[in-house]
C-alpha cells in the first residue's frame, strides 16, 4: 500500500494576507499573545516594502567517528538572525523611526496568513539593533530595521479569537 500524500493545499501570495505586529508587551509569548495584546499591538503591514529572516535555524554539529568514513551530524544550538525589516519613510519623518528607534524592545508578530483566529503565527522576543537609511536616489524614500532575536521565537502558535 503506498503511502498516503500530504493534504493538498489553498495556496496563497503573502501581499495581503500577511501580518506584521508590533507589540510593546506580552505577558507569556511562548504560548502567544493574548487577543488583547495584538490589538494593542502596532499594524507594520502596509508600511513593509521588503522583509528578511525571521525563522529559527540549527547549526550542524559534526560528530565523526572511527567505526566509519562517513561524518554523521546532529543538531546543535538554534539562531535567529539576520531579521531585517524595510519599511517606506514618509517626507515628513512621522514613520517608522519614531515607533522603532534603536535600543527598543518589544515583539515582531508575523501572522503567517492573516490575522484570522486558529491559523498559526509566530512571535519574536526582539530588540531594534539598526536603523540603516537606504541612500538609493532612484527607490521611494526607505529604511531597514535590524533586529536582535533577545530569546526563543515562539513559532506557529495558535492565534486567538
Amino acid at each position: 500500500m503506498a503511502a498516503p500524500p500530504l493534504n493538498p493545499t489553498n495556496r496563497y501570495f503573502p501581499p495581503g494576507t500577511r501580518r506584521t505586529y508590533w507589540l510593546v508587551a506580552c505577558a507569556n509569548y511562548l504560548t502567544g499573545p493574548t487577543r488583547a495584546e495584538l490589538n494593542a499591538g502596532v499594524d507594520l503591514t502596509a508600511e513593509i516594502s521588503a522583509m528578511t529572516g525571521f525563522s529559527v535555524t540549527v547549526n550542524m554539529v559534526d560528530t565523526p567517528d572511527l567505526g566509519s568514513s562517513f561524518t554523521s551530524q546532529i543538531g546543535g544550538r538554534r539562531t535567529s538572525g539576520p531579521n531585517d525589516i524595510t519599511f517606506y519613510l514618509d517626507i515628513g519623518s512621522n514613520d517608522v523611526r519614531t515607533l522603532l528607534p534603536r535600543g527598543t524592545n518589544g515583539f515582531v508578530v508575523q501572522l503567517w496568513e492573516g490575522d484570522v483566529a486558529g491559523r498559526k503565527m509566530s512571535i519574536f522576543p526582539a530588540q531594534v539593533t539598526t536603523q540603516a537609511p537606504d541612500t538609493a536616489t532612484d527607490n521611494p524614500g526607505a529604511m531597514t530595521i535590524s533586529f536582535a532575536a533577545s530569546k526563543l521565537p515562539a513559532e506557529m502558535i495558535a492565534i486567538p479569537a
